[in-house]
């Protein structure tokens, strides 16, 4: 059986899988990333291809293509990832190292939009030509669908969470003032909550317990929060029109207290636009080798190998 190779790089752990050609994952791993003098070291990767093909070659099948997520700024048509300050790189010819050592078609992508494609192709967001995928977590970034076309804008697309939704808020880690992550990421709502009760929280779910237990502040910050991405949404709506939005990370397993009053909240902004419906994603943790292994087989397909 033909399988491929699906590598999610992380800034702290590496998940990676081999996967058939409907999309099952046959057998996953995942190892801590390795770093040397704090960059994360290339050559890991060729290592987790080689230790999944050997897995597979015992078994009998063989690995054609190899697909690979990545943070950062990563221009997916030329293979390079231009900048990511999680894993320390600059201008990395990803896929023309991978593809020397392994010497399988390769693809790579932009971690999110990767998962964004999965959602749009097997998750959340089958069946329509528009569509977001927002994951909110310690940062916050987006993919987009417009007319069945994934926006890539060489690597630039979909840094959503810099936009600026309060030009007088607090400075953000890229620079700017009042960006979306700064009032909305899970880190955020745990980082606002302690600056205003002098409390150290855990995340944000802490800070939607206390909420759901009647403390008026974790519900500030909890509104504040919620009112920032519902401006991101209004935007993207107005300029994008997707039919479908979709909710990933950690912040959306908080549930109906995230998105009863996100919903609620775009709605009541909207006008003539197109009214998105807004859900949670469908595939969780797995988006990122799911989508991996959509980008392997599409360079399978491209190389003419099966």
């Amino acid at each position: 059986m033909d399988l491929v190779v699906a590598i999610d790089l992380g800034g702290t752990a590496i998940k990676a899988a081999l996967v058939d050609s409907d999309l099952a994952t046959v057998h996953t791993i995942r190892v801590p990333t390795r770093r040397t003098d704090g960059i994360v070291d290339v050559h890991q990767l060729a290592e987790v291809a080689d230790e999944l093909s050997n897995l597979a070659a015992t078994q009998n099948n063989t690995v054609t293509g190899i697909g690979v997520c990545v943070p950062g700024i990563v221009d997916g048509d030329q293979g390079i990832v231009r900048f990511t300050a999680n894993l320390g790189w600059r201008d990395v010819p990803l896929r023309e190292r991978l593809a020397e050592h392994t010497k399988l078609p390769l693809r790579i992508g932009h971690d999110v939009r990767t998962g964004g494609l999965a959602e749009f192709t097997v998750g959340a967001a089958v069946g329509v030509r528009n569509a977001m995928f927002m994951p909110v977590g310690t940062g916050i970034a987006a993919a987009f669908m417009v007319d069945g076309h994934e926006l890539t804008a060489g690597g630039f697309a979909g840094e959503i969470g810099h936009a600026v939704v309060d030009p007088h808020g607090t400075v953000c880690g890229c620079g700017a003032r009042g960006c979306l992550e700064t009032l909305a990421s899970a880190s955020a709502i745990a980082r606002r909550y302690g600056e205003k009760t002098g409390e150290a929280v855990r995340g944000a779910h802490e800070v939607a317990g206390r909420m759901a237990g009647g403390d008026p502040v974790a519900r500030k910050v909890w509104d504040d929060a919620v009112g920032a991405l519902a401006t991101a949404l209004t935007m993207a709506s107005a300029l994008l029109g997707p039919e479908v939005i979709v909710i990933g990370g950690g912040l959306a397993e908080s549930g109906e207290a995230l998105f009863a009053p996100l919903r609620e909240e775009v709605a009541g902004r909207l006008t003539f636009h197109r009214r998105p419906e807004i859900v949670p994603a469908a595939l969780g943790d797995n988006a990122g080798c799911t989508g991996a292994g959509l980008l392997a087989w599409r360079a399978v397909r491209e190389a003419g190998v099966s």
